[in-house]
C-alpha cells in the first residue's frame, strides 16, 4: 500500500498519502464530463474530486483520532477513491480481548459517523441558507451540483462503509464481533468470506449496468469498487495470518546461528572480503565476547568509495537493539521498525547466539506461513 502511494503532508502528526488508484476517480469524473468539453466543466470536475478527497480525509481522520484516543498511535493515512486505510501501530493495542473488540468497533464506526455528521450538517446549512434548495433534485452527485454533492458524497461514503463487507468499516465491526468467540485470524477469514460475496455481487450488478448507456459509468464504478473490495479483503486476510505468526513464533526458531562477525579492528577491505563469502548484508561487530556495534555491507562499500581503506570501528553503528531468543517475532519487528534497523543480535545469558536480519526474517516468515497453511489444510482434509 505504501509503495503505491505518495506523501502529500501531515495532519495532527499523521502522514497523509494518496494511493495511485485515485487516478481512477479522475478518469471517472472525466468520463462523466466528456459530453461537455470546456474549461468551466473541467474546473467543476476538479472541484468534485476535491469534495470526495476532503470527505475521505475527514473519514480517515475520524478513525485515526479515535484510535489515538484509545492508545493506538496512527502512523499514516492512505487515501483511496472508495475510502482509505489508516495504518495503526498495533504494538500498542490493548492486550485484553474484551476491551480489544470494543475498541475495534469504536475505531471502525468513527469514520462513517464523521461522514454522516458532515452530510447532516451541510444539508441543514444549505436548506437554511438557500431558500428553495432541493437535496433530492437530480443529479445528486455531479460536478454540475457541487453544493448538493457535498451532502451526497458524505452520505454515500458513510453508508457504503457501513456495509458488512470486509475490509469496509461495517466488515471490521463484523470481524470484531466474531473475535469475541474465535481468534483474530478465524474472525478475519469469516469476515473476508462475507466481503467476497458483496464484491462479487457488486461486480455482477456493475456488469449489468455497464450494458446500458444511461448507467454505463455507474456500472464501471461498481465493478471497480467490487474489485477493490475483493483485493483488499485478500490482503487483509494475509496480514492477519502474518500477525498471528509474528506473535506465536520465537526468535530461536528462525534466527541465523551460522553467521559471520567482524572486529572493530578489521580493515574495511578485510571486512568486504568476508562479506563476499557470505550471504549476509549486515554484520555484528564483536570485541572479545562483547558486542560493540553493527555494520552493513552497503556501509562498508560507501566508506571505501568515499574515504578509501579504514577500520570497521569508524563506520559501525553503535546504536543497536538486542533480543532474547525467547522473544516473539512481533517483538523483533517492533525493535527493527522503532529505529529503522536491519539486524537484531539474539542473545542468551548475555552471549551472542544468533542474528535476525530483515532479509532472513521475510524469507522465514513466508516459509512459516506456508507451512502452517499446509498443516491446516491437512487437518481439514
Amino acid at each position: 500500500m505504501r509503495s503505491w502511494s505518495i506523501p502529500v503532508g501531515r495532519l495532527f502528526g499523521i502522514e497523509i498519502r494518496i494511493h495511485l488508484t485515485f487516478v481512477f476517480l479522475l478518469v471517472f469524473v472525466w468520463g462523466t464530463e466528456a459530453a461537455v468539453q470546456n474549461a468551466s466543466a473541467a474546473l467543476r470536475g476538479l472541484a468534485l474530486v476535491g469534495i470526495v478527497f476532503g470527505s475521505v480525509v475527514l473519514h480517515e481522520l475520524g478513525h485515526a483520532l479515535v484510535a489515538q484516543g484509545s492508545g493506538i498511535p496512527a502512523k499514516a493515512i492512505i487515501l483511496l477513491p472508495i475510502g482509505g486505510v489508516t495504518i495503526l501501530d498495533e504494538a500498542h493495542a490493548l492486550p485484553d480481548a474484551i476491551d480489544g473488540w470494543k475498541r475495534d468497533i469504536r475505531i471502525a464506526v468513527a469514520g462513517p459517523l464523521v461522514n454522516l455528521f458532515i452530510a447532516g450538517l451541510s444539508a441543514f446549512v444549505l436548506i437554511t441558507a438557500i431558500p428553495g434548495f432541493s437535496l433530492t433534485a437530480r443529479p445528486l452527485l455531479h460536478s454540475s451540483a457541487l453544493l448538493r454533492s457535498i451532502v451526497w458524497a458524505n452520505l454515500y461514503l458513510g453508508l457504503f462503509n457501513l456495509l458488512p463487507a470486509y475490509p469496509m468499516d461495517g466488515g471490521r465491526v463484523l470481524r470484531a464481533l466474531f473475535a469475541r468467540r474465535v481468534d483474530m485470524v478465524q474472525a478475519t477469514q469469516r469476515a473476508v468470506r462475507i466481503g467476497q460475496v458483496f464484491s462479487i455481487l457488486m461486480i455482477m450488478v456493475g456488469m449489468l449496468f455497464s450494458m446500458h448507456s444511461e448507467t454505463r459509468w455507474d456500472g464501471y464504478w461498481l465493478m471497480m469498487v467490487g474489485f477493490f473490495l475483493s483485493a483488499g479483503a485478500q490482503l487483509e486476510e494475509r496480514s492477519a495470518v502474518f500477525q498471528s505468526v509474528l506473535q506465536s513464533v520465537r526468535l530461536e526458531e528462525i534466527m541465523l546461528t551460522d553467521f559471520a562477525t567482524l572486529s572493530p579492528a578489521d580493515t574495511l577491505e578485510d571486512a568486504l572480503e568476508k562479506a563476499v563469502h557470505t550471504l549476509q548484508d549486515d554484520f555484528p561487530v564483536v570485541r572479545g565476547s562483547d558486542m560493540v556495534g553493527v555494520v552493513s555491507r552497503q556501509k562498508i562499500l560507501e566508506a571505501l568509495r568515499a574515504d578509501g581503506n579504514g577500520y570497521v570501528q569508524a563506520v559501525m553503528n553503535r546504536i543497536f537493539e538486542v533480543a532474547a531468543k525467547q522473544e516473539s517475532l512481533a517483538s523483533a519487528f517492533r525493535k527493527l521498525s522503532a529505529r529503522n534497523l536491519s539486524i537484531i543480535p539474539v542473545v542468551d545469558e548475555q552471549n551472542l547466539v544468533g542474528i535476525v536480519t530483515l532479509q532472513n526474517l521475510m524469507h522465514s516468515m513466508s516459509l512459516l506461513a506456508e507451512s502452517r497453511k499446509l498443516r491446516r489444510e491437512a487437518l481439514d482434509s
